[in-house]
């Protein structure tokens, strides 16, 4: 039979929860390892989190932080942060003293990372478009109005795409429905229009570094999941999130490259980094850019 492997690019720094991993339960607390600490000074600390489906609550430094505590079959203490707060998760022996004892040890990393998340949520909240007549959201990294025009003689089905009249103006997205449209008929008329040219450009792209990286890919899918940007498949099959459209063309081959470069290597492996380098010399650098775009998720 044969095996399925599947590797996943997740929103970086997006709605993906940001993961500490930790070492088996039974060593004392001490001896996991973690990122540096930042001290509690640098850290802006409200005066509760608070998980919506919390369990318990702990005092760290000066806040008051209720979690979510799962146990189940695992080897090790997982902390995991996400715009919806603190989620532990434990091996079923593993006493409650010693989990909050690591919260207590780790407390600056969990609400650096809490922090973090609230601003995060912030900025995808201020992203989220509002379909409306003239509305402006980004496309390639460049803005673009949506005009809503019922008498428009139009060449192509549902939607004309006009370029900016002037340097550094937006461009125009025409759609052919009348002015008092409801705002999902808007969004569904304009994101079809975004995942037509979404993947006609990502296969275009996909075609471009193929050849580049010494691979074949077997077919493409559009996903619009919530946190990942695209997943390859070992039987060479490539998903990417059609709302990378809204991205610049540098992030988009950021991505496309790095799937790509699963065919060779289904892993995170230094080997694997060296396929990416290989065209894209650049790709921390771009990275950290995905990594801070804010995507309109909630559309």
């Amino acid at each position: 039979m044969q095996r399925f492997v599947q590797l996943a690019l997740d929103f970086l720094g997006g709605s993906a929860p940001e993961s500490l991993p930790l070492a088996p339960a039974p060593p004392p607390a001490s001896q996991v390892a973690a990122p540096p600490a930042l001290p509690m000074t640098q850290v802006f600390q409200p005066a509760a989190w608070h998980h919506p489906r919390a369990n318990r609550m702990l005092r760290l430094g000066s806040c008051d932080v209720a979690y979510e505590f799962k146990r189940g079959k695992r080897r090790t203490i997982g902390l995991s942060v996400s715009t919806d707060g603190l989620s532990v998760s434990a091996p079923r022996w593993t006493p409650v003293g010693e989990v909050e004892a690591l919260l207590h040890d780790k407390s600056a990393w969990v609400l650096e990372k809490l922090q973090s998340a609230r601003q995060r949520a912030g900025e995808m909240a201020q992203a989220r478009i509002r379909w409306a007549d003239g509305v402006e959201f980004d496309y390639l990294g460049e803005r673009l109005r949506l005009v809503l025009d019922p008498t428009h003689a139009f060449t192509q089905v549902g939607a004309v795409f006009e370029p900016a009249a002037v340097p550094g103006g937006a461009a125009t997205l025409r759609i052919g429905l009348a002015r008092n449209a409801q705002e999902t008929q808007i969004r569904d008329a304009a994101q079809a229009w975004l995942m037509k040219r979404a993947k006609a450009l990502f296969a275009e792209r996909l075609d471009h570094f193929a050849p580049q990286l010494g691979v074949r890919y077997s077919k493409l899918r559009l996903s619009s999941a919530g946190t990942r940007w695209g997943s390859a498949s070992a039987d060479g099959s490539i998903r990417l999130n059609w709302r990378l459209i809204h991205l610049k063309l540098d992030m988009i081959d950021y991505v496309v490259v790095h799937e790509l470069s699963h065919l060779h290597h289904m892993d995170h492996s230094p080997q694997f980094w060296d396929v990416v380098a290989s065209v894209l010399p650049d790709h921390a650098q771009r990275r950290r850019a995905l990594r801070e775009a804010a995507v309109p998720l909630d559309e």
